[in-house]
């Protein structure tokens, strides 16, 4: 009795690792569903949305402008911010509106 207990037991305790190890794999390398909150992304994507972050084209492919890509914030590490790329390196992003004609304008 004691032995089909403990082997049921570990047995159980096997397909709880073999399972954990494949979702830890699955969120790290394949991808993870994040929830946006916040307007800076409107209209594409509304407080609330739950969103899919796939991570294989960060390694397949480079980072164009126009996409959407899912950060670390710089002011808290445990939250994540989700932006739209406008400019790439050794771009130069003008920050001033096109009718601020007599301000200079900031790059």
């Amino acid at each position: 009795m004691f032995r089909r207990v403990l082997g049921k037991t570990l047995g159980l305790l096997g397909y709880t690792i073999q399972y954990s190890c494949i979702a830890h794999c699955a969120f790290e390398y394949i991808g993870e569903f994040v929830v946006c909150s916040g307007p800076s992304m409107e209209p594409t994507i509304v407080n609330h949305d739950i969103v899919f972050s796939e991570r294989m084209s960060r390694h397949l492919c480079k980072i164009q402008k126009g996409d959407v890509v899912i950060v670390k914030s710089p002011f808290d590490p445990h939250m994540n911010i989700c932006k739209r790329v406008i400019g790439l390196e050794g771009d130069k992003i003008c920050t001033s509106g096109p009718l601020d004609l007599l301000k200079t304008h900031t790059y």
